[in-house]
């Protein structure tokens, strides 16, 4: 089905609000850790290790996916699984770290175990959406590359904003959970937008 200037914009808008989810979680992680494993080097690194690892993979099954028939439904699914597993950081973050801190002495591998179990599995849903934007937008071969571009800046942009707001502001107005809420809301609501922006494509193409 070809995209509508309207449906275009709304892929646009969501890649934009996950790549600024995406660094929200990211630095919320650093705060999260923070009380049983510190601030240290070693922590940031266990969760860019993970955070880049969950991307990489993303991208990768993303990509893969957008050659299967891609739809709109499947997109909005994945802001609704990518929100749906960001509730155990919310609800589970403590017990899960205090297990792993009584359990692994070291704080490199209890942070790395830690940023793992908590920020994988939602991240690597994320980095799903940006390679299948891509897909949906593309309406020619020639034309590939510079959507690409398109999708990847607004996606890129998000995410320096989504550090600036989150690191600046959000994390002194709001406590942790709220932020995360945020996430969890925005990206429910990237759903609906892509799921309207398909259903009025549909009635265009009807009419």
């Amino acid at each position: 089905m070809a995209r509508s200037a309207f449906g275009r914009w709304v892929i646009l808008t969501v890649a934009f609000i996950n790549g600024f989810s995406i660094m929200s979680i990211e630095l919320l992680g650093g705060r999260v850790m923070a009380p049983y494993f510190g601030s240290s080097v070693y922590v940031w690194g266990s969760i860019i290790t993970v955070f880049m690892l969950s991307l990489s993979l993303g991208y990768l099954w993303g990509g893969k996916l957008s050659t299967r028939t891609p739809n709109s439904r499947q997109f909005a699914s994945f802001f609704v699984i990518a929100a749906l597993l960001c509730l155990p950081i919310i609800y589970f973050a403590d017990p899960v770290m205090t297990r792993i801190f009584m359990t692994i002495e070291d704080p490199r591998y209890g942070s790395l175990l830690t940023a793992g179990l908590l920020y994988f599995l939602p991240i690597c849903v994320m980095g799903m959406v940006s390679p299948y934007s891509v897909r949906l937008m593309v309406s020619s071969q020639e034309g590939s590359g510079g959507v690409a571009g398109l999708l990847y800046f607004v996606s890129t942009l998000g995410s320096a904003l989504g550090t600036l707001a989150t690191s600046f502001y959000f994390v002194l107005w709001f406590n942790l959970d709220q932020v995360m809420w945020g996430c969890v809301i925005a990206l429910l609501l990237c759903a609906l937008a892509v799921m309207l922006a398909d259903r009025r494509d549909s009635r265009e193409d009807a009419l």
